[in-house]
């Protein structure tokens, strides 16, 4: 509880800052002042370019799909400057910016002119896509050797060698040991190592991404986190035993009417069980880089009310208090991966396990006879 009470006070401080720096930049702008506070939704939500500001942006692919078929383009200005009718949604009521004669991106939200077959799906790139396959490039080029090794017999036969291989060994052995064994049987607990680990170290790389100057956290996607959650239940469901389904459909020792009236609630929570992980992963990550850009936005609000001294004067206190909320989040980044594998392994070993309901019976009338 106290958990989701601290994402909504994050985000309540996070519109009031937002919407304190959207009157502050007006008043800006009527001073005439090169100042300007920082945009809070830019930093948070997708986009269609990578953003390396104040160095510059690299736009994305565009890749749409429209009632006359498919439209690629190498970045959003080549679809603006094409001939096949995009325009940005930014453009549709006024006039649109160009730069040495071509049209540049404002919202960089396209759509075709009226008169024009309409979009269907947009299968654009995005960059939390981009830095997803960054953490999936990073675990082959670490797992890859590693497994190179192991089947060399570094690791199996001797002593791993060299910190790096006794780094991951330790966190490998540690999602084995205090994750994977406690929670799912011991003789299933194998086959899902491979998507344990996986899902861990993809989360955590991910995660880790959000610290890096210009870097992006993709579970900060919610989109990211419902995919992987959907790896979760699949798992649960496909390889569940008899006897889940045997609890979902007909749950056992308990009469007839209380079996019809606990199908609808156990059906539900085979779905209530990925969303919560969903939504945990999505809403953590989300509100500690809030929280981050929040606290450095602070000093452009007190800049813009108080003037440069008291803004100047501040920043120590600001400053200080970001790098401690910036240290924190590198230890939430391993938490937070450790959550999710930990609940996605419990899950799982709640629906392969293997119940012999009539030995339970029989201790229970043995113990009763006692």
């Amino acid at each position: 509880m106290k958990q989701y009470f601290r994402i909504i006070i994050l985000i309540a401080i996070t519109i009031a800052f937002s919407h304190q720096s959207l009157f502050a930049g007006e008043e800006q702008q009527n001073a005439d002042s090169n100042s300007s506070p920082v945009d809070l939704l830019s930093k948070v939500v997708d986009s269609n370019y990578l953003d390396f500001q104040p160095a510059g942006i690299i736009e994305l692919p565009r890749f749409f799909y429209a009632e006359d078929g498919f439209h690629f383009f190498s970045s959003t200005t080549s679809a603006l400057n094409s001939d096949r009718g995009f325009v940005d949604k930014a453009y549709l009521d006024s006039e649109h910016e160009t730069q040495d004669g071509a049209i540049v991106p404002a919202s960089y939200d396209l759509k075709r002119e009226e008169g024009q077959p309409q979009i269907l799906f947009d299968f654009s790139i995005t960059k939390h896509l981009v830095w997803f396959w960054f953490a999936i490039a990073i675990l082959f080029a670490i797992f890859v050797p590693l497994a190179r090794k192991y089947r060399q017999g570094v690791g199996r036969t001797s002593e791993p060698n060299g910190i790096f291989q006794n780094i991951f060994e330790t966190l490998v052995l540690f999602i084995r040991d205090n994750v994977a064994r406690p929670n799912i049987q011991e003789d299933k607990y194998e086959k899902f190592m491979p998507y344990l680990l996986t899902a861990f170290f993809a989360i955590l790389f991910m995660n880790i991404f959000g610290l890096l100057p210009w870097g992006v956290s993709s579970t900060a996607d919610v989109t990211v986190t419902a995919a992987l959650a959907v790896l979760t239940f699949l798992a649960t469901q496909i390889f569940a035993s008899k006897d889940h389904w045997k609890h979902i459909f007909w749950f056992p020792d308990v009469p007839v009417f209380i079996k019809i009236m606990m199908i609808p609630v156990e059906i539900v929570s085979q779905f209530t069980k990925p969303f919560a992980l969903c939504i945990r992963l999505f809403a953590n990550m989300t509100s500690g880089k809030i929280l981050i850009f929040s606290l450095i936005t602070a000093i452009f609000i007190i800049d813009i009310h108080f003037g440069a001294l008291a803004a100047y004067g501040s920043s120590v206190f600001w400053i200080g208090l970001t790098l401690f909320v910036y240290i924190l989040k590198a230890f939430i980044a391993f938490i937070q991966a450790y959550v999710f594998v930990i609940l996605s392994a419990l899950f799982i070993g709640l629906a392969v396990e293997e119940h012999d309901h009539h030995a339970d019976h029989g201790h229970a009338v043995e113990h009763a006879h006692h």
